[in-house]
């Protein structure tokens, strides 16, 4: 019987697969940052979502 992976480890994994969506949405925050609001980035958000949920089930 294979070993179980933890959540946070799997976590881990997909979040260093999705470096380049976690720049692209850290930039479009940083961008303007002093004025912060909900769905300010919501499409970058999206895809780096989609990416962590792509790259947490692979494994």
């Amino acid at each position: 019987m294979p070993a179980r992976t933890r959540p946070l480890d799997k976590l881990a994994t997909a979040a260093a697969k999705c470096s380049k969506e976690s720049s692209i949405y850290g930039r479009c925050i940083f961008a303007d940052y002093n004025n912060v609001r909900k769905d300010m980035c919501v499409h970058e958000f999206m895809q780096l979502k989609e990416c962590y949920l792509k790259a947490y089930k692979q494994r």
